[in-house]
């Protein structure tokens, strides 16, 4: 079994809530993270923070999840600054909640843009890392990906979708050593959906969490594979 100080890990949507909290329990391992956000600037930010964190090493990638392009440069990238690819995490996402009827086309396409057709692009521009390296995909689902709920027809589509897409990429890539894993969070204490954290998200899952899920999957052992996990809060918001 490789170490997790040998490995490096890309997480798209990094510089903030579930991605940024992986990002901080692998770097705690020692190791090495690229992490991408749309923007330069808060992926610079998020660095600057995380970099402290140790003893894993840190870079930043201005990257947009739905461009096959910016995904093929930012595992160019990560390849560039660390020699290889181990994990990767396709966190990135977005949620726009309203009735059918007044959901745009605008916010249909985001959605699935983001959610699904952008997961597909971050794993096929890794395929070849991936593959060399043995390595594992993980990807960011959500409760929301098998429970369905008013308002939120794109979110349920996109995360049904995502669901599905990883579980038959498991099959597809088992024999070709990756192991692939889909995580489905209830409600997570994060910025998801422009909310700001805070005192009472405590009973949510935190970021952190789900940061040290991934470092158990990745120290499990390679003949085990936990494909689709459901993870809630322990308990219900306090009234």
């Amino acid at each position: 079994m490789k170490k997790l100080n040998e490995m490096v890990a890309l997480i798209t949507g990094g510089s903030k809530g579930i991605g940024y909290g992986i990002a901080a329990s692998l770097l705690k391992e020692g190791v090495n993270v690229a992490i991408t956000s749309r923007g330069q600037d808060a992926a610079d930010q998020a660095v600057q923070e995380l970099s402290t964190i140790g003893p894993g090493k840190v870079i930043g990638i201005a990257a947009d999840v739905r461009s096959f392009e910016s995904q093929q440069q930012a595992v160019a990238k990560t390849l560039e600054a660390f020699g290889r690819l181990d994990i990767l995490v396709a966190n990135a996402g977005v949620g726009h909640f309203a009735d059918i009827r007044s959901l745009t086309p605008e916010q249909w396409h985001e959605t699935i843009d983001t959610n699904l057709t952008g997961v597909f692009y971050s794993l096929k521009a890794s395929m070849e890392a991936l593959i060399d390296a043995q390595g594992y995909f993980i990807s960011i689902a959500s409760l929301a990906g098998t429970n369905f709920f008013a308002t939120a027809s794109a979110y349920n589509a996109s995360k049904f979708g995502l669901v599905g897409f990883t579980q038959a990429v498991m099959l597809d890539l088992r024999e070709a050593g990756i192991k692939c894993t889909t995580i489905m969070p209830g409600s997570v204490a994060s910025h998801f959906n422009n909310h700001e954290p805070n005192a009472g998200d405590a009973w949510k899952i935190q970021p952190e969490d789900l940061g040290q899920m991934v470092v158990d999957l990745l120290r499990m052992h390679p003949r085990t594979l936990p494909s689709k996990i459901e993870v809630r809060p322990s308990q219900t918001a306090k009234k």
